[in-house]
């Protein structure tokens, strides 16, 4: 097994600690860090901050994430009022959706 050095991470080249992120991508991880983080998990490990709200990485168990395209253009509001109502445009919402596939 290769190991690189970048920096002080210590990276193994038959198994990266991490992938480059695609610009789209990383657009809809920092759509998901502005907008969702305060109460969802938008990661692959760690828990929600607010219990309700369920981890992004658990999505697509409950449907195709492809299926918020609409949900997520018209507005995405719930049953609690605790979660604000936004909406993304067109391309947020391409972004978004790729970056949700990453989790699965």
């Amino acid at each position: 097994m290769r190991l690189l050095i970048i920096g002080c991470i210590l990276v193994s080249s038959t198994f990266p600690l991490f992938a480059a992120l695609s610009p789209s991508v990383q657009r809809g991880l920092n759509l998901a860090r502005v907008n969702c983080a305060r109460c969802h998990s938008i990661d692959k490990v760690s828990e929600s901050p607010l219990k309700l709200a369920p981890p992004f990485r658990s999505l697509h168990e409950r449907y195709p994430v492809e299926s918020l395209e609409e949900t997520l253009a018209e507005g995405m509001v719930t049953g609690h009022s605790s979660k604000p109502e936004f909406r993304f445009d067109p391309d947020q919402i391409h972004d978004f959706i790729e970056f949700l596939k990453t989790l699965q």
